[in-house]
């Protein structure tokens, strides 16, 4: 949910999580031709060797190549208390690739007539947005789910300086909305009015249930989760367990890691609500890309993008654009939860590579798992 950091941070943990089990052994999907003479290993060995020295807790792994297809594989250990590895099938917060997913669900409404991009907010939520700073009138979709409305982060708010006291809490995303309407505008925004902002994609969320009569989650698991197959992912409401296998969140504290798996992320909404696998990510993902979730003018307006300063990249509609190499284009969301779980991610523009980090602590050296990120999505095959 949170905007991602770009710092590498390597904590003085990082030698003790090294003697742990480090990689766990390849399994491939059911759907994986694995054992296809064609399917080298190679570059996914390379990665897991790389990732033992990221730092992090427990990474769970997930690929996705032509020859190889779909491989499952960790690092490190899911759960630290019980020494569990991880082994790639663990669920985990996606936070902020939620934002995808709701981006999918409202250009899917695009293309059934009943939204448009350049609708504004007062259309759909007569009102809400009204104050010195920000007019509901003037703000559009299309700005709501390319962070360019100008509205803060509600997270910003004074409410949220202490994450631990609303832990346990459950917040409705109009609040967050609210809160974020009592804040000065961003003053990060680049040229092209980007300024990354949570309260966006909350607002989204609002609007799809106003037009729909259904709450995000439940278009989400409608429109794409059942029509995917995929049985690992689901909303969690005011749920604040993952079901299990789990990979374990942890924070630091101290010099010290803490497990703060258990959270209630309602606030989170639409901007980070959900909890999938790296293999239903890595699913939705493709079926993305390769045009099963969009019809073709839809997928082409979340590809429009504008430069994301902060993070050296480019970001469309709830999509971000990467170039690992010249020429050769990947798509992602990455995303942190106060849980201290993060991801990476990049797909490549036909969605037929894939790579799916779930990651377990929010303290790694994030340089070298970028590396591994861009690394593996140029040498898949």
């Amino acid at each position: 949910m949170r905007r991602r950091t770009s710092a590498a941070v390597t904590l003085a943990f990082t030698a003790s999580l090294m003697t742990a089990p480090a990689a766990s052994a390849v399994s491939p999907a059911s759907d994986g031709p694995a054992g296809s003479p064609r399917c080298d290993a190679k570059p996914l060995q390379k990665a897991l060797k790389a990732l033992r020295g990221a730092g992090a807790s427990g990474i769970s792994v997930t690929v996705k190549s032509p020859h190889c297809g779909v491989r499952k594989s960790g690092v490190g250990l899911a759960d630290l208390r019980t020494g569990r590895k991880a082994v790639g099938n663990e669920h985990s917060r996606i936070a902020s690739n939620t934002k995808t997913w709701v981006a999918t669900v409202v250009l899917q409404l695009v293309g059934e007539g009943k939204l448009k991009l350049d609708d504004t907010v007062d259309r759909h939520l007569p009102g809400l947005i009204r104050t010195k700073h920000y007019d509901g009138r003037k703000i559009t979709i299309r700005q709501l789910l390319q962070h360019t409305s100008g509205l803060p982060d509600y997270l910003e708010a004074p409410f949220w300086e202490d994450d631990e006291e609303h832990r346990w809490d459950h917040i409705e995303p109009l609040l967050t909305v609210k809160q974020a309407l009592k804040l000065p505008p961003p003053d990060d925004r680049t040229p092209d009015g980007f300024s990354y902002s949570n309260t966006n994609y909350n607002l989204a969320g609002l609007i799809v249930t106003k037009v729909t009569g259904r709450s995000i989650g439940t278009e989400i698991k409608q429109r794409i989760i059942k029509p995917l197959g995929l049985r690992e992912t689901y909303w969690p409401g005011d749920r604040v367990t993952l079901r299990k296998p789990d990979l374990r969140g942890y924070v630091e504290r101290n010099g010290t890691l803490v497990d703060k798996t258990e959270w209630n992320v309602s606030a989170a909404d639409a901007s980070g609500a959900l909890v999938s696998s790296g293999a239903d990510v890595t699913a939705f993902w493709t079926a993305l890309m390769s045009g099963k979730l969009l019809a073709p003018a839809q997928l082409a307006e979340m590809k429009r993008t504008i430069p994301d300063d902060s993070a050296g990249s480019r970001y469309g509609l709830g999509v971000e654009r990467y170039e690992p190499d010249p020429g050769l284009v990947a798509w992602g969301h990455s995303g942190y939860m106060e849980s201290g779980h993060k991801l990476r991610n990049a797909v490549t523009d036909d969605g037929r590579r894939a790579v799916t980090l779930l990651i377990g602590s929010e303290s790694f050296d994030e340089k070298k798992v970028d590396s591994v990120v861009n690394g593996l999505i140029r040498d898949l095959r």
